[in-house]
């Protein structure tokens, strides 16, 4: 069986996971909803954009790019929790390619993210988001907050796969995924922030995601500046295949020298 043909199985194996206990998956996208529906309505009033236009026009792309962010989560923790089981180590007594069981985990949690937009932009919509932006443009928006998803998602990979058998994993990919993802433009414009602050958060992955899906969707940006305000969309596109190139090949050896 080549790794497209078993990864496909996998990706079905984790799919039935997620249909007999699916409170896991709603839950993500339930809090995702929950930061969207805090930040919009109890302090969206408080906060402003240099470039003017409404917080919740800045604030939806920003959320977008940080659910596909907090993705790293639940994949460190789904394959941690193969790997302590002794189901990883099954996986490698068959007769499937090495990269099978890592693109079915991507798979099933690619579905899952795409899912994750749809609820976020109804939401968006409920709430009065709107894009006014051309559709091509829109449709680049989306394929860049996937492509960043399935970056992140090589790192919550490698981590679980590494991290498998350590009670303390979770905690530790929880430790760097909160301030990785807050510290960006996802729900402030970098330009009030204190001085040593903002260039950190310009140069953040997240931010550049979340600043070029706003620039495509026609919503207000955040950033009158720097880097971000010329060359967001391409920072986006670059910033996902940097991590995928170191990732990748770092989760299939993590995979090759796993053992029991």
């Amino acid at each position: 069986m080549n790794s497209i043909t078993s990864g496909l199985v996998l990706t079905a194996r984790e799919l039935r996971h997620w249909r007999r206990q699916p409170l896991t998956p709603v839950f993500t996208i339930l809090f995702t909803v929950m930061l969207l529906l805090m930040f919009s309505l109890l302090f969206g009033g408080s906060i402003t954009l240099p470039d003017g236009g409404d917080y919740t026009s800045f604030l939806l792309p920003g959320m977008m790019a940080l659910s596909m962010m907090f993705g790293v989560e639940a994949t460190t923790t789904a394959m941690a929790a193969d790997a302590k089981k002794g189901i990883t180590d099954r996986f490698r007594s068959l007769p499937i390619g090495d990269a099978s069981v890592a693109f079915g985990r991507v798979g099933a949690d690619m579905i899952t993210s795409a899912v994750e937009l749809v609820v976020l932009v109804v939401g968006g919509l409920i709430l009065g988001w709107r894009v006014t932006g051309s559709v091509g443009d829109a449709v680049l928006a989306v394929a860049l907050l996937l492509w960043f998803r399935f970056a992140v998602l090589w790192i919550g990979i490698y981590l679980g796969l590494t991290l498998g058998r350590n009670d303390g994993g979770a905690t530790m990919v929880q430790v760097l995924v909160w301030p990785i993802g807050f510290l960006s433009t996802a729900f402030v414009s970098p330009e009030f922030m204190p001085s040593w602050l903002g260039p950190l958060a310009t140069w953040n992955p997240v931010s550049a995601t979340a600043t070029a899906t706003r620039e495509l969707f026609g919503n207000p940006v955040g950033v009158t500046a720097g880097p971000l305000a010329d060359h967001a969309v391409l920072a986006a596109a670059v910033w996902p295949l940097a991590l995928v190139a170191v990732f990748l090949p770092l989760s299939a050896r993590a995979y090759r020298r796993l053992r029991r």
